[in-house]
């Protein structure tokens, strides 16, 4: 029996998690309450979600992801981009990758002196929409409301009362609030599974501006920064009028701390 395990907190713009190398299977993913605790900030590390990195056959690795409250994810794509700087970190990879993740396969490349990680999304081949607001699935399903004032919004109890509608209350939707300034957009997101605005939110940041770009009919090549509450990211991405290819979120991974975490019951 394992008494404990080392894990990793990673941040990318203000989105933090805990890896941890599960090649050799130290960890049981099916441990749904020890994740919880662990991403708990009071009882626990603290995080917005929890990864593991897992051996794929005819990949560099597998990303399996888990929400904040334990529970098996959809693609994160902040998490995506930590686990790639953490797969250099362990020498799985060098500056590229391919690896394996819910949504399907990813690409991903790091530029190593300032550890920025570019991971390629998945196609976006329809988007609907609800009232005003678009519906669009990066990976993880997105409602964007797109507004004038963010900055002043009440994003936790908007974004819960959206979250939980009838139509979106059982399988959950991540609700973006996002305001088109001159040379960027300005997001900020309420996220199901973290039930709490985060500081920044990938796959959201991916919906906005892909929002911003259907709406004000930007064909061709986009190259969107994106502010969040926990820095910048950008989002590139081709939109022929109907399907947005070539998509690519881009921004900041680091090691923020890593230690040994104690636990006499991890299986």
């Amino acid at each position: 029996m394992i008494q404990n395990f080392t894990f990793y907190k990673y941040q990318g713009a203000g989105n933090d998690f805990v890896l941890i190398d599960n090649r050799t299977n130290i960890f049981n993913p099916t441990n749904c309450d020890l994740i919880s605790k662990i991403c708990h900030r009071k009882f626990g590390i603290g995080a917005d979600g929890f990864m593991l990195l897992q051996n794929a056959e005819g990949y560099d690795f597998e990303m399996l992801y888990f929400n904040a409250d334990g529970q098996p994810g959809s693609m994160c794509g902040n998490g995506g981009r930590c686990i790639v700087a953490f797969a250099k970190y362990l020498e799985i990879i060098k500056t590229e990758t391919h690896f394996i993740a819910v949504d399907g396969p990813h690409f991903a490349k790091i530029d190593e002196p300032n550890n920025w990680v570019s991971l390629q999304m998945i196609d976006v081949d329809s988007v609907t929409r609800d009232g005003d607001a678009y519906i669009i699935n990066t990976g993880s399903p997105h409602y964007v409301n797109i507004v004038d004032d963010v900055e002043n919004l009440n994003v936790f109890e908007l974004g819960k009362a959206l979250r939980n509608q009838p139509n979106y209350v059982n399988e959950g939707i991540n609700v973006n609030f996002v305001a088109q300034k001159l040379n960027y957009i300005f997001l900020r997101t309420y996220e199901r599974g973290v039930e709490n605005e985060t500081l920044a939110c990938g796959t959201g940041a991916t919906a906005a501006a892909i929002a911003i770009a259907v709406k004000n009919n930007f064909i061709g090549a986009n190259s969107m920064p994106v502010k969040v509450m926990g820095g910048d990211l950008n989002i590139q991405f081709y939109y022929d009028g109907k399907v947005i290819t070539k998509v690519f979120l881009e921004g900041p991974a680091e090691c923020v701390f890593q230690g040994i975490y104690p636990n006499n019951n991890i299986f």
